[in-house]
């Protein structure tokens, strides 16, 4: 059942060569246009329509984020410096009015208490923020990379609401494409979806934190037509790869299956031509399960026409074949980490091309202007004496 698998692109290659239709389809899109689905429009990454090359950008960040929680500690010492102040005054009450106290310590400056601890504070935030170690990155290089192209085509049809794959289908779907979108780093990768039609949700990038969010915030509310078009996800995946190239693209249909379209056998005999290996997984169970669906505050079940529950069932014989036609292999969902460990192996051994990347050079430390910073204001507070200065004497401290 092993095979070949080829296929690839990019996203500035993708924006000029293909049609994107918004998802689901709707009459305020531009033709050509490409929108964002409304589940996942106001936290996406949109993509322009002409991306341009970046020529200078600052990136921050700090190399041991997780020291900054001591940051934390300081309104607590705050806290705790306020309350020692408001006991120190009833302390010094308890000894006579304030002008006796004045004149019992005509040298004690009050004030500086509060100048010390928070010239203190200001050091230890400085400090904190060393350990932390900022880094900014301003520099960009091109490097050379060696890569295979891969789309991951999501079925989000209702069928794969059955839970004959606990949680159900679809999230069980979901989990895996994350994990695998996790295993092909260095690859890009492109997501699809498709239910009665396909929809490019995200051009193939080396983007991979917006591949898990397309992914993550996939459902069946967002196909526009029930179905499984199976042949219109490989058709619209085959228009999303370059199309000159034939080597180095592949194909991940993750589905049951059930309800397919008559043109997938079709379509997987272009790909191949076109040099795209198509690995099928498949989702749920030979014996099938019901599909529930939720109305109001109650729950049912997807009913044919004679009022009886339908049952889904995986289509698994199809799988397999639209796999060996497509020169992949075919992988069930139960085998979890096999299977995604398996298509980063197979995808991994595929021929790969050169592309080039704009990527940081490196970033700086800046650490060591934070750590003077605080061990000069450590300095300086130790430096500060209790002890009124010469030009405040005569002052009352009390007053």
């Amino acid at each position: 059942m092993e095979q070949k698998f080829h296929r690839k692109k990019s996203w500035t290659q993708a924006s000029g060569s293909i049609t994107r239709n918004c998802f689901p389809p709707c009459a305020t899109c531009s033709p050509g246009g490409f929108d964002i689905p409304l589940a996942v429009r106001f936290s996406a990454p949109t993509f322009p329509r002409n991306p341009k090359p970046e020529t200078h950008t600052t990136m921050f960040r700090f190399e041991h984020p997780e020291f900054l929680y001591g940051l934390a500690m300081l309104p607590i010492l705050a806290v705790l410096f306020f309350i020692f102040i408001q006991w120190r005054k009833r302390a010094i009450r308890r000894f006579g009015s304030a002008a006796l106290m004045a004149r019992l310590m005509p040298e004690a400056a009050r004030w500086k208490h509060t100048l010390k601890f928070s010239i203190l504070l200001l050091a230890l935030a400085f400090l904190i923020t060393g350990w932390a170690n900022p880094q900014w990155g301003t520099r960009w290089e091109k490097a050379k990379r060696m890569s295979t192209d891969v789309f991951i085509a999501l079925d989000i049809s209702n069928s794969m609401l059955a839970e004959d794959t606990p949680p159900n289908r679809l999230e069980r779907a979901k989990k895996l494409a994350e994990d695998l979108v996790e295993k092909l780093k260095g690859e890009r990768t492109g997501v699809i979806l498709f239910a009665g039609s396909a929809y490019l949700q995200m051009p193939l990038t080396t983007d991979y934190a917006a591949a898990e969010l397309f992914l993550r915030s996939a459902n069946t509310g967002l196909a526009g037509t029930q179905g499984t078009a199976i042949g219109e996800a490989i058709s619209l995946a085959r228009r999303s790869f370059e199309e000159n190239d034939k080597s180095h693209k592949a194909l991940v249909l993750i589905t049951d299956g059930e309800d397919h379209d008559s043109e997938a056998a079709q379509q997987v005999q272009s790909a191949k031509e076109e040099g795209v290996i198509l690995f099928t997984i498949g989702v749920g169970t030979p014996e099938g399960s019901f599909i529930p669906f939720n109305y109001g505050a109650g729950q049912d079940y997807k009913r044919d026409e004679s009022g009886q529950p339908v049952r889904s069932k995986l289509n698994e014989e199809m799988l397999i074949d639209l796999s060996e036609k497509g020169g992949g292999t075919y992988y069930h969902i139960d085998e979890g980490g096999k299977t995604v460990q398996a298509l980063k192996e197979r995808i991994g051994n595929l021929e790969k091309r050169e592309m080039e990347v704009r990527q940081f050079s490196g970033y700086e430390s800046y650490f060591q202007y934070f750590l003077a910073a605080g061990l000069l204001l450590l300095v300086a507070e130790f430096l500060i004496s209790f002890r009124k200065d010469k030009w405040l004497e005569g002052r009352d401290m009390f007053g």
